[in-house]
């Protein structure tokens, strides 16, 4: 307790200090998630992708993002055994941070594209089950957890090879793809929309101080949606198209009203992922400064602090500005061969699927929603549109992944006690 008393402002600056380099680590990897099919289906330049994910990850973040973070904080530890030593939850907290930043920035690197959950999670199991005691660490909550990392990717790929079996149904297999195309493209557009809009309004209004029903809310979506889908009519019109009837050339003309659609779902995976993936850096932020400023206090419910979401919508942005682009040539060149319509498929049905953990409360793996979301578009294709060897590069850098933060937490952590002279 007299570590708390003596420092508690310094050990709340090294929080945020640490907080954001967690966020930076989330923005310069899962960066990816939002942007690289974008990129890699060639319908967004890099600097565009970045710009657009810039203002929607830190809206997520912002606006979004307090559902998911409560559970990161209160579910993954027995937050009782730490009554007696509150000093320990701090100084794990921050070993944490630190340990999955440090991984994070680590593998953003070398081009790995890692799961910041993995990270976060495996770094508090790391230093709890080591430093206070194996039965602090909730194991159904991170059975749980994991579990969610495999049926997550299942159902975002299930739902991109549903979406994607729809486009070549409606549009690619027909005598008249362009104009088909015409037709069906506003609609995915204004899907795309209402998705978006959605966990805005159920989830973000609130933590601005505005809240609707549940009916006016849905009304309100459905609107967005409608409008969005008209907006994409017009575009799609102004478009200039090839008039050769030869079908690849049609087949072009086809692609090229997808990558208008491709920037309202990088749009809206930068939103769903900001508002799921920032609770795995303001979570155990938030602990600790919920602890040190209640002189010990160990309080389930505590309020964020105001400046707390926007010191990891910030952390994002500056990441994936700065150091993004090496995951995004993984994820959007490496698995398969993407083109604007396979890229909308995946990135929609990820968007659906971290909408719905995120409103669910359920803190999943972004990366492992995509990956699964881009198999689902390549398997639509045959096994042999993957590339497998990729594929299990990827899978065993997530497999590294937990050890990884959590053998980093355990020696931040037991450096922190030696720093600070806690016993």
């Amino acid at each position: 307790m007299e570590l708390l008393q003596n420092y508690g402002t310094t050990l709340i600056i090294l929080a945020g200090v640490v907080g954001f380099i967690m966020a930076w680590g989330i923005g310069a990897n899962d960066v990816a998630n939002a942007m690289g099919t974008s990129v890699g289906s060639k319908a967004l330049t890099i600097k565009q992708a970045i710009f657009i994910a810039m203002i929607f990850e830190f809206a997520g973040a912002y606006l979004a993002g307090g559902e998911v973070t409560a559970t990161i904080r209160k579910g993954i530890i027995d937050s009782s055994f730490f009554i007696d030593k509150p000093d320990y939850l701090v100084l794990g907290m921050i070993a944490s941070l630190f340990a999955a930043g440090v991984w994070l920035a680590l593998a953003s690197w070398l081009g790995w594209p890692v799961s910041t959950t993995h990270s976060i999670v495996g770094a508090i199991v790391g230093f709890t089950a080591t430093g206070v005691s194996m039965d602090a660490v909730s194991w159904g909550k991170v059975g749980g957890i994991v579990g969610s990392w495999v049926v997550t990717p299942a159902l975002s790929g299930l739902i991109a090879y549903l979406i994607f079996m729809s486009a070549q149904k409606l549009i690619f297999n027909t005598n008249q793809p362009l104009q088909n195309a015409k037709r069906y493209v506003p609609i995915y557009m204004g899907m795309a929309g209402f998705v978006m809009s959605l966990v805005t309004i159920k989830k973000g209004l609130k933590h601005v101080g505005l809240e609707l029903s549940a009916t006016n809310g849905y009304l309100m979506a459905i609107a967005i949606a409608v409008l969005l889908g008209l907006v994409g009519k017009v575009m799609i019109k102004r478009l200039k198209y090839s008039e050769s009837e030869d079908a690849d050339l049609q087949a072009a003309n086809v692609e090229k009203v997808f990558a208008i659609l491709m920037v309202v779902t990088a749009c809206c995976m930068a939103f769903a992922h900001g508002s799921n993936d920032v609770a795995n850096a303001i979570g155990p932020l938030a602990a600790v400064v919920s602890v040190v400023s209640s002189g010990g206090e160990i309080n389930a419910n505590s309020q964020l602090s105001p400046w707390i979401l926007p010191l990891g919508g910030l952390g994002i942005v500056a990441g994936l500005a700065l150091f993004g682009h090496r995951v995004i040539k993984t994820i959007g060149q490496g698995i398969t061969h993407l083109t604007p319509s396979r890229g909308f498929a995946a990135e929609l049905a990820a968007a659906c699927t971290v909408v719905i953990a995120s409103g669910t409360g359920l803190p999943i793996s972004t990366t492992q929603t995509l990956v699964g979301a881009v198999l689902g578009v390549g398997l639509a294709r045959g096994i042999s549109a993957l590339n497998l060897g990729i594929v299990r590069n990827i899978v065993v850098s997530w497999v590294i992944t937990l050890p990884a933060g959590a053998i980093l937490s355990v020696i931040f952590f037991y450096s922190l006690k030696g720093i600070f002279n806690v016993a």
